[in-house]
């Protein structure tokens, strides 16, 4: 049995992967294997905390794989990076020196998977468009943004849009309540080909991982 840990920075991007995979979820458990999303309280703490949590899963738990999956957005928090690469580098890096520091295996970092949200879990938001226009409650956007939909930039992340768009609605945005809605009605299929840049790397890391005996 496989235990795959996801870490992400908070709770409605916990609840809102629960909705959206919901079906990948059941399908794992039905072939033996499991993944459970955890939030850890902000970008500073996932990136600060995450690798070490990662070691102590993995070195106790010899069939887990643990994903860090934060926000790209907002830049250089709490290091130096603009880009996924950079982002995926120093945390590798900060993962291989825990691992010396407590003289683990090295080969724990075969277990270990970095991805993002580019720029943050709100791109998928922009991604389901047609669910998104009903949670608003009108017919037409009254905001533009880039297309493809990942291509957005540090000035101007998803959620930023997203607020906007609730507030010429006359509401206000609710994460915890809005992601998982919308999510909840997306396809992860359709989304992934509307995000190839990060979200479908991750996506095809995790649902690989499920759908393996």
């Amino acid at each position: 049995m496989k235990e795959v840990f996801v870490y992400l920075e908070g709770p409605s991007d916990q609840l809102g992967m629960e909705k959206l995979l919901a079906n990948a979820i059941e399908a794992a458990l039905n072939t033996g294997n499991s993944v459970g999303f955890y939030p850890m309280g902000g970008k500073n703490a996932l990136l600060n905390k995450g690798p070490l949590r990662a070691i102590n899963i993995l070195r106790n738990k010899p069939n887990s794989w643990v994903f860090l999956v934060p926000d790209l957005y907002p830049q250089n928090m709490p290091f130096a990076h603009s880009t996924y690469d950079e982002l995926k580098r120093e945390l590798e890096k900060r993962f291989r020196s825990e691992l010396q520091r407590k003289n683990c295996d090295d080969r724990l970092k075969d277990r270990f998977l970095v991805h993002c949200f580019k720029y943050d879990l709100e791109v998928l938001l922009l991604a389901s468009d047609k669910h998104l226009l009903k949670r608003l409650g009108t017919t037409k956007f009254t905001q533009t943004w880039t297309n493809p939909v990942e291509d957005q930039d540090h000035h101007r992340p998803p959620k930023r849009v997203v607020e906007d768009l609730f507030s010429d609605a006359g509401k206000k945005y609710k994460e915890t309540a809005d992601v998982p809605w919308i999510l909840e009605r997306s396809d992860y299929n359709g989304l992934q080909n509307k995000c190839p840049q990060n979200f479908k790397p991750f996506l095809d890391d995790l649902l690989k991982l499920l759908e393996q005996g």
